[in-house]
């Protein structure tokens, strides 16, 4: 079984990352491995993933925010802080 699911890791990354390598990107993410799950006919995990990758980043950010917040930063650091977190893909 461990076999299985490490030949079947391998083929889902190895697909991402060869998007990525046409691409000239160095780091594969979480959107790069939705592409190769659905591009290789895995749709039925593909949507599930993208749903989860979503709700993962939707609490990132609220988490980030809970953070920020008691730090006692700023408004201007905080804003700061959100605009870093936006870019890095996390959506607000």
């Amino acid at each position: 079984m461990q076999e299985c699911v490490s030949e079947f890791i391998s083929f889902v990354t190895s697909e991402a990352s060869e998007k990525c390598r046409k691409e000239r990107r160095k780091t594969v993410n979480g959107d790069d491995i939705c592409w190769a799950l659905a591009t290789l006919g895995f749709d039925n995990y593909a949507e599930p993933m993208r749903r989860y990758l979503h709700r993962y980043r939707e609490v990132e950010v609220d988490h980030n925010k809970v953070n920020l917040q008691e730090k006692g930063n700023s408004p201007e650091e905080k804003d700061d802080e959100l605009f870093k977190l936006s870019n890095r893909g996390v959506g607000l």
